[in-house]
């Protein structure tokens, strides 16, 4: 009886170990079979059921009838059971049935599909079959027409090269010229028979005829304008105005050249008149020059305007070789004569020469200058030398003297309007660009110029050139007219502004790239205390930034003055017109990034060094010694680039104090972040990391006169900003020092230590004192529930850097209390 009893229990476990399924497979079930029933439930549990059914001993009345139901329900469930059982009996032979047909109509199918690839394959070869004999004749039509074709092109090439042979030598240049151009497309289509000896010699006579075209016509012109008969006048000009048609088709270069001769020769009586040895020559007589160009091309239009064809612009190319020789021919005289000239001379020629290149803006469209891209490359009028405004003056708008205003006449004369754009304005005046490209190369030469000590300046020498140039244009400008010209003079200073900040200061700043990252604590030591290790500016590096941002803040501020002094001598209903304000922003943001470089410089050279403090094992440190070694590399750091920056910024000293204060606001919150990075950490390695971050603190507060000779005291703003980051420092690792038992006396510490740290900051710290999850979730709750308004998680850590002033105060005497234990200790 006991062994039935304990097949009984066994088979019970069996059942009940089957209907127990995994928990993915019951969630599939679910959703196959979903059901209401308490007994489909896969944590039924029989108790609960029958409670659910007999609830009070009064429901225990009907328990006739629930019995009832469960064993109709038991019934029920046999009798689906037995169905389905009997149901799967004849499965395995429908299935192999089903299977045997699907093989047939598989056999079937495959079949069908021979049989359409076969048909198929049939048409394809009637089809072939059909339009092979088309083939045949498309491809003979086409090699026959192709045939033909190139033998017509050959007919007509054989018969244009001997036409052309004799046409050219009876210089009948008119038909020379129709059929030239016929018979160079024509020998195009046999490029790729070349290789055929009948061919390449037609094309080598018609390349012979071209050089000896070339050749007739270069000696006919020079015949007619140079030869015996060229006295009297008789050029036979239809004859070499059909020779010009000719030119257009050969090489370009013989047009070129031909034209260079020729307008060479119409300037060679104005070479020899106005020769550098003649009185006309100089700048009182330059009118006069203007004059004889005037006339010589009205009376070039008369005789030879229908010589040569109207695309070749022949009178503006006379024009613009006139303006290229007199360009040179005033700045060798100029540069001989420096000493005779003066202002009211110099404003006279500057004058006719701008009239005369509005002139020519008006006559000539200007394509040729355009085509050619001829550089302008050197200026009629050379500019006076300006003396160093850096010798008497920083600025050429300092200390003025009056000039003399415009007379009436002149401002009648001036134009209401801008003159119109054109190649030939500025092309024989002092063009603004070419002073631009000059400052540019020398600064490439010569480089930032580099101080040694604290006296000085090392603004660039080509920003006071610029502003004497800009005050001689608008002395010059004002004695004209102080009209609407001297609004257009204040645009064009405007546009070589920004090219000077943007192309001379902006494009010499050196790029900055972050050192690789080392990822082994050793390669980070040996990275801090090898030199050349920290990848950084170099100190000529250094001294271009702080050259480049000295000579952004004169920009800058004499800009503002250059405004002024515009506003001053223009019309008074003009002045609204002229704002150099975007111009003052832009030296500004020079600036800007001069800081941002340095400051960027040396922070990267004080990574490394907090990248090993976080390396160390802080857990492991048993006595507390001298500062560590990332100090000294740090501190190291700041002695070999602080004096050399502030050197070079001597004559910009509030921008030197802003490069230490936005150094310190960024280096301090790296150093916490660095600190709270130093875990596990033990009470003796706390008290190491105070040392340090009292040593750092003492550089800091020093920064501005670190390794000078002269004692300054650190500006208010920057001592602030050092004591309060610094002071947190401190006071986060005294509450890592603090025992965290009682952990309300721990909670209480940090909340009055540290009165604006958030929740974040108080989990860093118990991260850095190493507890256990389990002592941290109760410190968590307690500091909840003392400090509920700082527990907001989205609260920024930066808005919680500093500290306030009366927390640190109050903690000042326990922390030089401790410091004292810690030199004794030593």
């Amino acid at each position: 009886m006991a062994s039935l009893e304990d097949e009984d229990v066994i088979e019970e476990d069996h059942f009940s170990a089957v209907l127990n399924f995994p928990p993915e497979v019951q969630e599939a079930i679910d959703q196959v079979i979903p059901s209401t029933d308490p007994l489909d439930k896969p944590d039924f549990n029989a108790v609960e059921y029958i409670n659910t059914l007999f609830p009070t001993e009064q429901s225990l009345a009907n328990i006739d009838d629930v019995v009832n139901r469960i064993r109709l329900k038991i019934r029920k469930l046999d009798d689906d059971i037995r169905t389905v059982v009997r149901g799967q009996t004849n499965v395995s032979e429908d299935g192999r049935v089903a299977l045997e047909e699907a093989q047939l109509a598989i056999q079937q199918l495959f079949g069908h599909i021979k049989e359409i690839k076969g048909k198929a394959e049939k048409s394809e070869e009637m089809v072939k079959e059909i339009t092979r004999d088309i083939k045949q004749l498309d491809h003979a039509k086409r090699h026959l027409t192709t045939s033909i074709t190139t033998l017509n092109h050959l007919h007509m090439l054989v018969e244009g090269v001997d036409s052309l042979q004799t046409l050219s030598r009876r210089r009948q240049y008119g038909e020379v010229a129709n059929l030239l151009e016929g018979v160079v497309n024509v020998i195009d289509h046999f490029d790729k028979y070349m290789s055929i000896p009948q061919i390449g010699e037609l094309a080598d006579k018609v390349n012979h005829i071209k050089i000896e075209l070339a050749q007739q016509i270069r000696a006919d012109f020079e015949e007619a304008f140079q030869g015996p008969q060229a006295k009297y006048g008789n050029v036979n000009q239809s004859q070499l105005a059909e020779a010009c048609f000719v030119v257009s088709v050969l090489d370009p270069k013989v047009k070129r050249d031909l034209l260079s001769w020729f307008i060479k020769l119409q300037l060679s009586e104005y070479m020899v008149l106005f020769a550098e040895d003649q009185d006309v020559a100089w700048l009182d007589k330059i009118d006069r020059r203007y004059a004889w160009i005037k006339r010589f091309l009205v009376d070039f239009e008369d005789k030879f305007g229908r010589l040569f064809p109207p695309s070749w612009e022949v009178s503006e190319r006379i024009c613009v070789e006139f303006c290229d020789v007199t360009r040179k021919e005033l700045s060798k005289i100029m540069s001989k004569r420096a000493t005779m000239i003066d202002v009211k001379l110099l404003l006279f020629a500057i004058q006719r020469t701008i009239n005369f290149e509005t002139l020519c803006a008006r006559r000539f469209s200007g394509r040729t200058l355009q085509d050619n891209k001829n550089p302008v490359t050197s200026p009629a009028v050379t500019p006076l030398s300006p003396t160093n405004p850096f010798a008497e003056s920083t600025n050429p708008f300092e200390n003025e003297p009056d000039e003399p205003q415009p007379q009436a006449e002149a401002e009648k004369q001036a134009p209401p309007t801008r003159p119109p754009i054109s190649p030939f304005i500025g092309l024989i005046s002092k063009n603004l660009s070419e002073l631009l490209d000059r400052f540019v190369e020398d600064f490439r030469h010569h480089g930032a110029p580099r101080i040694d000590c604290e006296e000085g300046s090392n603004v660039l020498p080509s920003c006071a050139d610029l502003f004497v140039y800009y005050k001689k244009c608008m002395v010059q400008c004002s004695q004209l007219s102080t009209g609407q010209p001297m609004v257009d003079l204040s645009r064009t200073f405007q546009k070589y502004l920004k090219e000077y900040a943007m192309r001379l200061l902006m494009g010499n700043l050196p790029k900055f790239s972050k050192q690789e990252g080392i990822t082994s604590a050793t390669g980070l030591i040996q990275s801090i205390l090898k030199e050349g290790e920290v990848n950084k500016f170099t100190e000529d590096e250094q001294c271009r930034i702080c050259s480049i941002l000295c000579t952004a803040e004169y920009c800058m501020e004499t800009t503002q003055q250059l405004e002024d002094k515009l506003k001053e001598k223009v019309d008074h209903e003009f002045s609204d017109k002229i704002n150099l304000g975007a111009e003052q922003d832009m030296f500004h943001n020079v600036i800007t990034n001069c800081i941002g470089l340095l400051v960027q410089d040396l922070e990267g050279a004080c990574e490394p060094a907090l990248t090993a403090m976080t390396k160390f094992a802080w857990q492991s440190v048993e006595a507390v010694g001298d500062q560590s070694g990332y100090v000294t590399a740090i501190i190291g750091h700041l002695k070999s680039n602080l004096p050399t920056i502030r050197d070079n910024l001597a004559s910009s000293r509030k921008y030197f104090t802003q490069f230490c204060i936005k150094f310190a606001t960024s280096f301090i919150p790296k150093f916490i972040g660095a600190i709270y990075k130093c875990k596990p950490i033990n009470t003796v390695g706390a008290e190491q990391l105070l040392l340090d971050t009292h040593s750092l603190k003492t550089i800091l507060q020093d920064l501005p006169s670190l390794g000078s000779n002269v004692g300054r005291k650190a500006p208010a703003s920057y001592t602030k900003i050092v004591i309060k980051g610094m002071t947190k420092a401190e006071m986060i690792l005294k509450v890592v020092m603090s025992p965290h038992d009682p952990p309300q006396a721990f909670v209480d510490n940090y909340i009055k230590l540290l009165p604006e740290a958030d929740l974040a900051e108080f989990q860093k710290v118990l991260d850095m004192k190493g507890l256990k999850r389990g002592d941290q979730s109760t410190m968590m709750d307690i500091y909840k529930s003392r400090n509920p308004a700082r527990t907001s998680s989205g609260q920024s850590e930066r808005q919680s850097m500093f500290t306030s002033s009366e927390s640190m105060e109050q903690e000042t005497s326990r922390i030089k209390k401790l410091e004292k234990l810690i030199k004794k200790r030593l």
